[in-house]
């Protein structure tokens, strides 16, 4: 059985692409996208920071690397 996880993030960037949404309501959506954007950012920078080294080198990082991306500020791709 297949299961579909829902993501606020892909919901918000095909909301983003229809070209019928009113002005104001276009820019509330691209709003939301991108908070939604800066939190998953925000919380994939966290979960990295708290593994632990055997788990960096499996996902390919170094400690150095992998603290150099968790330094990064949340508006920083």
């Amino acid at each position: 059985m297949l299961t579909r996880t829902f993501s606020p993030t892909m919901a918000l960037e095909r909301l983003a692409r229809r070209t019928t949404l009113p002005v104001s309501a276009n820019v509330a959506v691209k709003l939301a996208d991108l908070f939604a954007r800066w939190s998953d950012r925000r919380r994939s920078r966290a979960a990295l920071y708290r593994l632990p080294p055997h788990l960096l080198k499996d996902v390919g990082l170094n400690q150095i690397s992998a603290h150099e991306e968790c330094e990064k500020p949340f508006w920083r791709p």
